[in-house]
């Protein structure tokens, strides 16, 4: 399985999520992204033209498929390049597919127990969602601090300046979408990431 993935976002702590049902929107909101500096990303399935998406994207970057919830689109998000695919839920048939294939899994949690057995089945990162509904920062403090060795990615409306806040209470990685991927201007979202990014290297 390629660990580096994992590794390459341990060390940025941003990762975008893109949803969006216009294919050419996402394609622009990505490479403004990868342009402000993003290696690693995650494009929601909202539509099948987003495989066309993905594979145009992951030219550039690396390319989580997120939304992957059936066997079919695991496998079209793979034959179109993606590295890494996400769901919102956790399901052992999604695990198996990825140590068949030999990519990072990233599997959807709501409570503490549903993410200590997605630790307990060996994957990678986990994602807490809906954090900011859950409690936000606080939720992911109580979640780790009984259980300190869980890699998590909370999401969901989180606000970019919330991402250090998080990070600080044990966070492995944050994902934002909205507060970032939604801005009108691609320009504003490539200066945006790339201050983001400088911001949480120093």
């Amino acid at each position: 399985m390629n660990k580096n993935l994992i590794k390459i976002l341990s060390e940025e702590k941003l990762y975008p999520i893109i949803r969006q049902k216009d294919a050419a929107k996402a394609e622009d909101i990505a490479f403004a992204l990868i342009e402000g500096g993003i290696k690693v990303l995650e494009i929601n399935v909202e539509s099948g033209k987003i495989y066309d998406v993905i594979s145009n994207v992951s030219k550039k970057a690396n390319v989580c498929a997120g939304g992957i919830i059936t066997t079919w689109q695991a496998n079209a998000a793979f034959e179109a390049g993606a590295t890494m695919f996400s769901s919102p839920i956790f399901q052992m048939n999604m695990v198996k597919i990825s140590k068949n294939i030999g990519v990072p899994f990233i599997a959807g949690a709501t409570t503490a127990s549903e993410a200590y057995v997605a630790w307990k089945s060996r994957i990678p990162l986990t994602k807490i969602f809906p954090t900011t509904a859950l409690g936000g920062v606080r939720y992911i403090e109580d979640i780790l601090r009984q259980m300190p060795f869980l890699k998590v990615m909370p999401m969901g409306n989180i606000k970019t300046d919330e991402i250090s806040d998080y990070i600080n209470a044990g966070a492995f990685a944050v994902g934002i979408g909205r507060d970032l991927c939604d801005e009108k201007k691609l320009d504003k979202i490539t200066d945006k990431t790339r201050k983001i990014l400088e911001k949480l290297k120093g």
